[in-house]
């Protein structure tokens, strides 16, 4: 059951529906285009099963969240309520990435790296035809490898080597792409350091940073050193 605060305040009583772990996480996924439990699951991929049924169940039964059946398949969206809160989840991460910007090590996921990538890639920049763009994070002992395929059905993230040519290969440490992504190092200058290295035909990889579209919160202005330092 919900924290309840036993207080009139209209900010507690929204909290006491949101504040729970992972609530306003599944809210950020509705927002991004998950609508499906997988691809919901893809985009928490730290978050059991169960809870997220029963984190859907509470948003629907709080009229937040909208549960539609298709034949066999469920569909879920925000409802009139749930995208009231687009602004707010906003600009939460806004704020986040101002004023939270270390990351430590608990918080790099390759698999949801790469997942966030994927509903980025500008699709009208990337040639017609397939495009199989390769990531190597040489650090991790395991599936050190991940191949985005970019065709005319759609963009997929495979872990296991889909075997197409590939057309950019992006090695870089795990921690260096998410930075990359985050908008805390641009492309350049990754590539300048050298902590990221870009093989395969030249034309797609001085395109690649325009078919990868950054996060929505990278371009949030940061403060400077002398702000940073008050918090």
């Amino acid at each position: 059951m919900p924290s309840q605060y036993g207080q009139f305040c209209p900010v507690a009583k929204a909290m006491e529906l949101l504040d729970e772990r992972w609530t306003l996480l599944v809210v950020r996924e509705l927002m991004l285009g998950s609508r499906h439990f997988n691809a919901l699951r893809r985009g928490l991929p730290r978050m059991s099963p169960a809870l997220l049924s029963k984190r859907l169940h509470t948003l629907v039964r709080a009229g937040v969240v909208e549960r539609w059946e298709e034949g066999n398949r469920v569909t879920y969206r925000l409802s009139e309520s749930g995208r009231e809160l687009e602004p707010i989840v906003d600009a939460l991460g806004r704020w986040g990435i101002r004023w939270i910007p270390e990351l430590g090590d608990a918080d790099l996921d390759p698999h949801l790296l790469l997942w966030d990538v994927r509903r980025n890639v500008d699709t009208e920049a990337v040639p017609d035809g397939r495009t199989v763009i390769a990531f190597r994070f040489p650090e991790l002992a395991v599936a050190r490898r991940w191949w985005l395929v970019v065709a005319a059905d759609g963009v997929d993230v495979c872990d296991v080597d889909p075997g197409f040519p590939v057309r950019v290969a992006v090695e870089s440490s795990l921690r260096t792409l998410t930075r990359v992504w985050r908008g805390d190092v641009t492309w350049s200058e990754a590539v300048r350091s050298g902590e990221l290295v870009l093989r395969g035909e030249p034309q797609a990889c001085r395109a690649l940073p325009r078919w990868l579209r950054l996060s929505a919160t990278a371009l949030t202005p940061r403060p400077t050193p002398r702000d940073a330092s008050l918090v």
